[in-house]
């Protein structure tokens, strides 16, 4: 019996904790996992891409939590600190955002072009893989 007391006390040892769920900006659905109170909101964003990689969901995002934002629609506007602890909040719903990039300009044959997010994807854009998903045409019979 005390084993058992023992055992139970190291793992409240971290804290209390909380599901949270958390809405990739332009994916399907939301990721949720849990984590503890006193986890930083950096912690937590590590997290969700680890957990949004390994469920293979599109677009990929890499794994770098500083390229990220988290947001909390019931604190506001503003984007969460990542040394705060998630659960200071008192919420459990987050959407997570890639942070807006500045223009970059590259200066090529002496006129100047801006791209946005670092240049132009392999792909295409969103936009027209979206257009083109729906101009597939399903045969009838």
């Amino acid at each position: 019996m005390l084993l058992y007391n023992k055992q139970k006390k190291n793992q409240n040892a971290k804290g209390n904790r909380i599901l949270i769920s958390v809405t990739v900006l332009g994916s399907a659905g939301p990721i949720r996992f849990v984590a503890y109170e006193e986890d930083l909101v950096a912690s937590v964003i590590d997290t969700a891409l680890k957990c949004y990689a390994r469920e293979g969901r599109l677009p990929l995002l890499g794994s770098d939590f500083n390229d990220f934002l988290l947001y909390c629609p019931m604190v506001g506007p503003e984007a969460l600190s990542t040394w705060n602890a998630i659960g200071s909040l008192g919420a459990r719903n987050f959407m997570l955002c890639r942070k807006p990039e500045e223009k970059k300009k590259e200066a090529t044959n002496g006129r100047s072009s801006s791209t946005i997010n670092g240049g132009a994807r392999k792909g295409g854009s969103l936009k027209a893989w979206i257009n083109k998903s729906f101009s597939l045409k399903v045969p009838s019979h």
